[in-house]
């Protein structure tokens, strides 16, 4: 019988192998770990969270909002799973990171044609359909292998992951719970920060340790996940129109706004551990322990999980990617996931659900497709295959990538709602037509 070979158990390869396997045909699912592990995993689950536990925004007025409808709309495995087991976080879908993850691996494992084969792929198949998903932490003699093929070296950046505190090491009489301008409920816990303490705490922060295992600079630091360390040495006020900014929050009974905010967003349904938000950092541990206790609230933080830094890895898709995700000179090899250059959690998942549909209809000799550009999966895909190769960086979803609407609308708000009755009338003409 034939098969789909699918490398990588992240979030991309998890939607592509289950797509596949859902249409009945069979998938070799590759993931190296446990066999071989990476520096920011910590089990050899498949679709494990090693940064935010936040998918973001599930407000349907939002481009996140938009990308998780039409992702729905494709019979999303990972978000059916995110809403069993998400956890309180305002307007956004944030899931306990560890039952997410075993909630995936369990349905994964109950599909019968789907066989995991838990060892490091160094090379691309030579035969068959595959699709290639193997993340931001591509193992490095995959990346050589990816280097040898496109005939360009790949693009990289460095990537952080913030710290987690436990929920009993926060101090609450110092801290508030609200959510920015009261969207939602109110699930964060704010430490504010007058003047005196934010510039305590910004001068010690330039003055902490960090790791120096790669040579840092602008250029290899992405701005979406940029290490606060970093932020801060862009100047005394980056953080404050950051992470750190305070617009849109009063403590109770408070009339004035603080001069500047951490928050801390719950990471696991028990409410036990909580993460700082926008506090990816390279700084060393035992500097994470007394930099971070500066803020108010943390005096006595308890770390679950301190930042580390990373290499993550993508490809200039521009130059090598059709936007049906296949390798332009091998139409049978596909790439899905971050290695692409989407990046978030749900972006790389939809890459997933296309690449595996796409591996679908090439095994069935069918023309492989692609949703509207109207949508904001398909704006995705024309972005990472269209854009100027020479400044390729990695994409967020954003109204900013759709096309723009036939009537010009200035109130933002009804802009965003049109953006988003437009794409998913238009993706529901597709998945009707696609997936039936």
């Amino acid at each position: 019988m034939k098969y789909i070979n699918v490398v990588g158990g992240g979030l991309a390869g998890s939607e592509a192998a289950y797509l596949i396997a859902s249409r009945g045909y069979q998938v070799r699912l590759f993931e190296m770990r446990p066999v071989k592990n990476t520096p920011v995993h910590q089990t050899g689950d498949l679709a494990e969270l090693v940064c935010s536990n936040s998918l973001k925004s599930d407000l349907e007025d939002t481009a996140q909002g938009l990308l998780k409808q039409e992702m729905r709309l494709l019979g999303s495995l990972l978000l059916s799973c995110a809403d069993k087991v998400r956890v309180p976080a305002g307007s956004a879908l944030a899931v306990d990171r560890k039952l997410f993850s075993e909630l995936v691996t369990e349905k994964i494992n109950r599909m019968a044609n789907i066989e995991i084969v838990r060892e490091e792929v160094t090379d691309i198949p030579g035969q068959g359909i595959t699709i290639i998903a193997t993340g931001p932490l591509t193992s490095d003699a995959l990346v050589q292998k990816l280097q040898q093929l496109t005939g360009k070296e790949n693009l990289y950046f460095y990537d952080a992951v913030a710290p987690s505190i436990t929920f009993e090491s926060i101090n609450l009489d110092r801290v508030f719970k609200a959510s920015r301008y009261g969207k939602g409920t109110d699930d964060y816990y704010n430490c504010p920060m007058n003047r005196q303490e934010y510039d305590l705490f910004y001068s010690r922060l330039l003055e902490a340790d960090t790791f120096q295992g790669h040579s840092i600079d602008k250029q290899m630091v992405f701005d979406g996940c940029m290490p606060i360390e970093v932020m801060a040495g862009r100047g005394i006020d980056t953080m404050r129109y950051g992470p750190m900014r305070p617009v849109g929050l009063k403590a109770p009974g408070s009339k004035e706004q603080p001069y500047a905010v951490v928050q801390l967003r719950q990471e696991d349904k028990d409410g036990q551990v909580f993460g700082l938000v926008g506090f990816q950092t390279r700084l060393k541990w035992r500097e994470q322990q007394d930099v971070f206790r500066l803020i108010p609230g943390l005096e006595k933080a308890e770390f679950v999980r301190y930042g580390v830094m990373h290499r993550n890895t993508y490809i200039n898709s521009p130059l090598v990617l059709q936007p049906t995700l296949q390798f332009t000179t091998i139409p049978r090899l596909l790439l899905a996931g971050q290695i692409t250059g989407v990046e978030g959690y749900m972006e790389s998942a939809a890459t997933g659900l296309i690449a595996g549909l796409n591996a679908v209809r090439i095994l069935q000799q069918e023309k492989p497709v692609v949703p509207s550009k109207f949508t904001m999966i398909g704006a995705l895909l024309d972005f990472i295959s269209n854009s100027e190769s020479k400044s390729f960086q990695p994409i967020n979803a954003n109204f900013g990538i759709l096309p723009p609407l036939e009537t010009r609308i200035r109130d933002k708000k009804s802009r965003y709602k049109s953006y988003v009755g437009r794409s998913i009338d238009e993706m529901g003409k597709f998945s009707e037509l696609f997936l039936i």
